[in-house]
């Protein structure tokens, strides 16, 4: 019968897991299983030292694995660690490494033995996961008729640009739309004509909003809404005349509409300094209101000031 030293490293060889050993005191591999050539193309006689394995890493993974590694291993803490390895073709595989320390009857510690499992299939998997919870979090947050953001992501942002300005001392400016007599529209051309409408607005109204910071949102129903950050009073007045101008350029029919033939919309806008004790909901509800009465005082028109 074999030794059991010849029957565990049979039965160590046979499995997939690549077994290992590094003497701590020389940081030299003591053992590596020989499945590693088939798994990296690395010759099992090249793994001489911890060097021939840091080398081997991913150049944005090694930094990190490997100063987290040595410090888990000089606290004699078992550990584990997934990184990029690179195979001798220049690809690189997805590895985790799973280490245990040994200690000598001091405490010291003596070495360390792992197992290297080959985990790329499970990260293609996790990467792909990780894609699709990102499309459905987009979609979560887009408008699904008009494509644009939606209401939900105008309040993220809107609550981020509000803190931004107030720790800048900067304005922050909102414009809120609303299509004049969408119901008339509605009525008059049917609901297939009335989305179809409401993409074409959209449309416009967003292509005003050329700054990377610019924010453009359907919110809700034939309501729209353009956030403005670092934008004064009378930089957003002229942004609502070229948004007004944008829907009078789309051409638009509307045959029943009291203000013209074609479609138009009317606007409230806001600027605010934050400070701590502002509310931003109170800021939105006065640019409502300042849309209130543009719609009021007779429809395609801009409401600045108190609401």
């Amino acid at each position: 019968m074999e030794p059991d030293s010849a029957v565990y490293r049979t039965l160590l060889e046979s499995t997939k897991a690549i077994p290992w050993k590094i003497d701590w005191a020389t940081a030299t591999f003591a053992y590596i299983g020989p499945q590693i050539e088939q798994l990296l193309g690395w010759r099992q006689t090249s793994w001489g030292t911890v060097n021939d394995w840091a080398e081997r890493m991913h150049p944005d993974d090694r930094d990190r694995v490997v100063n987290f590694c040595v410090s888990q291993s000089q606290s004699g803490v078992d550990h584990e660690a997934d990184y990029r390895a690179l195979t001798a073709n220049g690809e690189y595989v997805w590895i985790r490494d799973v280490v245990h320390v040994v200690r000598d009857e001091a405490g010291n510690v003596e070495s360390l033995i792992g197992f290297m499992f080959d985990i790329t299939e499970r990260k293609k998997t996790e990467e792909a996961l990780l894609t699709l919870q990102k499309e459905l979090e987009e979609l979560s947050f887009r408008d699904g008729l008009t494509g644009v953001a939606n209401r939900r992501k105008f309040s993220m942002v809107f609550d981020d640009e509000w803190n931004e300005a107030r720790r800048n001392v900067q304005p922050l400016s909102l414009i809120m739309f609303d299509v004049d007599h969408f119901k008339r529209y509605n009525d008059h051309y049917g609901h297939i004509e009335g989305d179809d409408c409401l993409k074409r607005v959209a449309q416009a109204l967003s292509s005003v909003a050329t700054r990377s910071r610019d924010f453009f949102a359907r919110y809700g129903g034939e309501e729209f809404v353009l956030l403005l950050p670092t934008t004064d009073e009378a930089a957003a007045k002229a942004v609502a005349e070229r948004c007004r101008q944008a829907v009078f350029k789309a051409q638009i029919p509307h045959a029943d509409s009291p203000v013209g033939q074609l479609l138009t919309v009317s606007m409230g806008v806001g600027t605010v300094i934050p400070s701590a004790g502002d509310d931003p909901m109170r800021f939105v509800s006065g640019v409502d209101a300042r849309l209130f009465q543009a719609k009021r005082g007779g429809r395609d028109r801009i409401e600045l000031g108190a609401a």
